[in-house]
């Protein structure tokens, strides 16, 4: 089962009704208003995300998106689509691929890679994509609600 990008309604899905290979994704385009909030909210003003001058001195020629931006498109997916509401971060792995630039429109994938029956966990494979190229992948492990709770 594959879910589709975008901004639909929120769905979920219960501990019993996850599959391994079930899949959804998030799609996003980076606006530079985007990374100006995040380094707002985190606290994270390294030039590199900020100042276009200075992000032209260094190897990636231009401003990139916080990593942790990126990644965080992963989490729309587990709180919206797959599993959905309720479920809780336990974990999370991020390996930096390559940079997210303004403009790039970033999608992030997760896919169920294994089910653990004791206190309802999922294991998911997670991967970001700007034109069909890697630029983060990880594993998380969820805890995800039951169809009794």
């Amino acid at each position: 089962m594959t879910e589709t990008s975008g901004s639909a309604a929120i769905q979920g899905h219960s501990f019993e009704q996850l599959e391994v290979g079930m899949e959804a994704n998030f799609s996003k385009t980076i606006r530079a208003e985007d990374i100006d909030a995040f380094a707002d909210i985190s606290g994270d003003i390294n030039p590199v995300h900020l100042d276009a001058e200075y992000a032209a001195g260094t190897m990636f020629k231009e401003r990139i998106a916080h990593g942790i931006l990126t990644a965080s498109l992963i989490s729309a997916v587990f709180g919206t689509k797959l599993p959905g509401p309720g479920c809780i971060y336990l974990s999370q792995s991020l390996n930096f691929k390559a940079p997210v630039k303004i403009g790039d429109e970033v999608t992030a994938s997760v896919r169920v890679v294994e089910l653990i029956d004791k206190r309802n966990r999922a294991v998911f494979a997670c991967d970001c994509q700007v034109d069909g190229k890697t630029v983060l992948d990880g594993e998380a492990v969820l805890v995800v609600p039951s169809a009794e709770q």
